[in-house]
C-alpha cells in the first residue's frame, strides 16, 4: 500500500466523480489504462507526476492534484559550490579520447610535491607587457562563436578540454595586458567559463557545472562586469529544474530579476521562473512570469561586441517555452502544437536545439495519445540524439520511452523500442 500524506488517489476520484466521470471516460481523457487509475484511485499505485498534472487539467481542479504529488528531489547537498583556493588546474588528455579536469589548490600541489605533478610545459601565454590588442580580444571572440556553432552539432566531451584550455588561456593573456585588453579579456574568459557549465550539465556533472558557474561569475566581476552574476542564478536555476525541484528553481530565477539589472538578462530568468510554476503546477503564475519575459526580452538591445547570453538559435524563445511550460502544466496536445510551429524556425544546423524541443514535442504528442506520430518523429531523431549526446535531453527521452511503454501492442511501438533502447544505452545517462 503506497503511503500518502494526503491521499491522492481519494481525492482524484471525489472529484472525478463531481465531474460526472467513469474510469473509462477519464482514461480517453488522459491516456492511461482504465486499470492503472483504478490502482491510483485505490492507493495501489503511486501516481506520477505527468499522469497528476493530465487529471488535474482534465478535471479543472486548478493545481490541487498536481500539488499532491511531491515532486521535490532528494537533498543532494547544496547547489551552491566552494572552490575555497584552488588555483591550479590540471587535465589529462589520453590518446583514446578520454579526459578529466581537477581544480587543485596550490597549497596541495606543494604538500604533493613537484615531482608528482611532473608533466611536459608549454610556457605560459603572453602578450606585449601591459599593451592594448583589439586583434587578440577580437579573434579570441570570433573562436568563441565557432565553438558555440560546434557544440550544436558535437558531445560535450568533444569541446570540453578546448573550451577549457581557452578559458585558462584568456585568463592568462589578462594579466599581461593593458587595463582595457584586460577587463575584455576576462569578460571573454567568464563567457567560456560559463559555456562549459552548461557542457559539463550535458555529461551529466551537475557539481562540475556548478563549480564552472561560479567560476564564470568570478571572471566576469573581475573584467568589471558585475551583471553575470544573475545569469549564475538562472544557470543554477536549470540545474534545480532538471532535478524537478520548482520551488528552488522559482527562488533562484527572482533573485536574478532585481533591479537595475539587463532586461535580457531579467527577462531569462522570468523564463525560468516560468518554468519552475509550470512544474509547480501553477498556471497562471506560469502564463504571468512568461508574459514579462516576452516583455523584457522584446525591450532588450544585444551588444554585437560581447556574445549573446543565452540560445541564439530561437526565433521566439518565450513562445517555445510557453510550449515546454503547457506539457508540463499538462496540456500536452497544445504544447504539442506550439512546439511544432516554433521547431519549424529553428535553423538546420542548430542540431542540439532540434533536438531538445524534438524529443520534447513527440513525448508532449505521446502523452496526447498520439502514438503513431510520436513514433514517427522520435525515429527521426535518435541518430541527432546520439550525436549531441545530452545528459538532459535523455531525460525527456526516458520519459518518452515510459509512455510509449505503456503501449506495447502498438506495431509502431514494437518498431521503434529497440532502437529507442539502444539510443538511450548510448547517450549520456
Amino acid at each position: 500500500m503506497v503511503q500518502q500524506p494526503i491521499p491522492f488517489g481519494r481525492e482524484l476520484r471525489r472529484r472525478r466523480l463531481a465531474a460526472g466521470l467513469t474510469l473509462t471516460d477519464l482514461s480517453r481523457l488522459v491516456h492511461y489504462s482504465k486499470g492503472q487509475l483504478s490502482k491510483v484511485e485505490r492507493g495501489l499505485k503511486a501516481p506520477s507526476r505527468e499522469l497528476a498534472r493530465l487529471c488535474d487539467t482534465a478535471l479543472d481542479a486548478g493545481g490541487v492534484l498536481a500539488a499532491l504529488v511531491d515532486t521535490r528531489p532528494a537533498a543532494t547537498g547544496a547547489t551552491k559550490t566552494s572552490r575555497g583556493d584552488e588555483e591550479v588546474w590540471l587535465m589529462h588528455l589520453s590518446g583514446d579520447g578520454q579526459s578529466w579536469f581537477q581544480p587543485v589548490s596550490r597549497r596541495q600541489v606543494m604538500v604533493a610535491g613537484a615531482t608528482s605533478m611532473a608533466g611536459m610545459s608549454i610556457g605560459s601565454p603572453r602578450t606585449s607587457s601591459h599593451t592594448e590588442d583589439a586583434t587578440l580580444l577580437g579573434m579570441s571572440r570570433s573562436l568563441f562563436d565557432q565553438y558555440r556553432q560546434l557544440g550544436q552539432v558535437a558531445g560535450p566531451g568533444l569541446l570540453l578540454p578546448a573550451l577549457i584550455a581557452q578559458t585558462h588561456t584568456l585568463q592568462e593573456l589578462s594579466a599581461h595586458a593593458g587595463p582595457r585588453t584586460r577587463q575584455g579579456l576576462l569578460r571573454l574568459a567568464s563567457r567560456y567559463a560559463e559555456y562549459v557549465g552548461w557542457m559539463m550539465q550535458e555529461t551529466g556533472n551537475d557539481q562540475a557545472a556548478l563549480w564552472w558557474t561560479e567560476r564564470a561569475v568570478d571572471l566576469a566581476a573581475s573584467g568589471g562586469d558585475h551583471h553575470l552574476a544573475a545569469y549564475g542564478l538562472v544557470r543554477r536555476a536549470l540545474v534545480t529544474l532538471y532535478r524537478n525541484d520548482a520551488e528552488q528553481t522559482i527562488e533562484l530565477a527572482r533573485q536574478a530579476q532585481g533591479g537595475g539589472l539587463p532586461p535580457r538578462i531579467r527577462g531569462l530568468a522570468a523564463q525560468r521562473e516560468a518554468q519552475g510554476h509550470a512544474l509547480a503546477g501553477d498556471y497562471n503564475a506560469c502564463m504571468f512570469s512568461l508574459d514579462r519575459a516576452r516583455a523584457l526580452l522584446a525591450s532588450s538591445a544585444l551588444d554585437s561586441d560581447t556574445p549573446v547570453i543565452g540560445t541564439t538559435n530561437l526565433s521566439d524563445p518565450v513562445e517555445m517555452i510557453t510550449g515546454w511550460c503547457l506539457y508540463d502544466l499538462g496540456r500536452p496536445g497544445e504544447a504539442a502544437e506550439l512546439i511544432g510551429k516554433q521547431m519549424a524556425q529553428v535553423p538546420p544546423q542548430a542540431l542540439r536545439t532540434l533536438v531538445r524541443y524534438g524529443v520534447r514535442r513527440a513525448l508532449a504528442h505521446a502523452m496526447a495519445g498520439e502514438i503513431d506520430h510520436a513514433c514517427h518523429l522520435t525515429g527521426q531523431l535518435l541518430g541527432s540524439a546520439v550525436t549531441v549526446s545530452s545528459a538532459t535531453i535523455a531525460e525527456d527521452m526516458r520519459a518518452l520511452a515510459r509512455t510509449l511503454g505503456r503501449h506495447p501492442k502498438n506495431a509502431a511501438v514494437r518498431e521503434l523500442t529497440p532502437e529507442l533502447s539502444h539510443t538511450l544505452r548510448s547517450v549520456i545517462p
